[in-house]
């Protein structure tokens, strides 16, 4: 953790710049001080009580400064433990082009990753995991949820849904899930995607460590064998300031009409 006595506050009496209201000041003298490495990404910010001490500011003046720091994404605030200065996050760049797992994806970008277990079971299917799935009445879901991160850092939250007939032990998935469909036959071949922008909710922001609000891609993916029976089924949620997708596109070929191009 960044010594305050010798960085954040290294400069003498702490002079706020001019203009607008006094929480606007602090906000703006908070970020300079960031800006210019007095206090660095992952440092813990100076308490509320020692910040409106030295600045000669009230706490409510403070607090208020804070939490628009907070909501544009340039501090955190960990429950019991904090604010911080948010972390620098490399962003991540996906084909839309291929089908592959999210521990594939990283691996070819040389990023080490890992999941912690939110849920994995089997259960009765809702309404709209029996009609994609072409479920039966008697059938059983196996659901899996994961918050998948690097190094500390969380990336996206994925929920799968698949047939208990093809992943009767949800336990034995390993880092992938696709590669234990790989193992018995079941590895899907094509899927189809759905990407929305969205505003993340408080349940996800908190597993995101991002403010409640923050943009977020919603992914639908529902994927497919060969045969063309669906095999899984995955909302994600992944972080907006950490992820682009990236399409290539072609212009088609002419059509042609009696053999001609017109």
């Amino acid at each position: 953790m960044t010594d305050l006595s010798n960085s954040f506050f290294a400069d003498g009496p702490v002079q706020l710049p001019a203009g607008g209201p006094l929480y606007l000041q602090l906000k703006r003298w908070i970020e300079d001080a960031i800006h210019r490495g007095a206090i660095n990404p992952g440092d813990a910010l100076p308490s509320e009580r020692d910040l409106a001490t030295r600045v000669d500011v009230s706490r409510v003046t403070v607090r208020k400064a804070v939490l628009h720091l907070v909501k544009e994404g340039v501090l955190v605030q960990r429950h019991g433990s904090g604010t911080f200065v948010a972390p620098l996050t490399q962003r991540v760049e996906q084909s839309l082009s291929q089908l592959t797992s999210f521990t594939e994806d990283m691996a070819r970008r040389g990023m080490a990753v890992h999941a912690e277990w939110l849920d994995r079971g089997l259960y009765a299917p809702s309404p709209e995991e029996t009609v994609i799935l072409g479920l039966s009445s008697d059938d059983l879901v196996a659901r899996i949820a994961r918050l998948r991160l690097t190094g500390d850092t969380p990336l996206a939250i994925e929920r799968a849904s698949l047939s208990a007939r093809t992943l009767p032990d949800p336990e034995a998935i390993g880092d992938s899930l696709y590669t234990h469909l790989d193992k018995t036959g079941n590895r899907p071949t094509r899927a189809i995607q759905r990407i929305r922008a969205a505003n993340l909710a408080e349940e996800d922001a908190l597993l995101l460590e991002v403010p409640v609000g923050s943009a977020g891609l919603n992914i639908e993916r529902t994927s497919y064998l060969a045969s063309g029976r669906v095999i899984e089924f995955t909302r994600s949620i992944y972080r907006g300031d950490t992820y682009d997708f990236v399409a290539e596109l072609r212009i088609g070929e002419a059509p042609t009409i009696g053999g001609k191009t017109p």
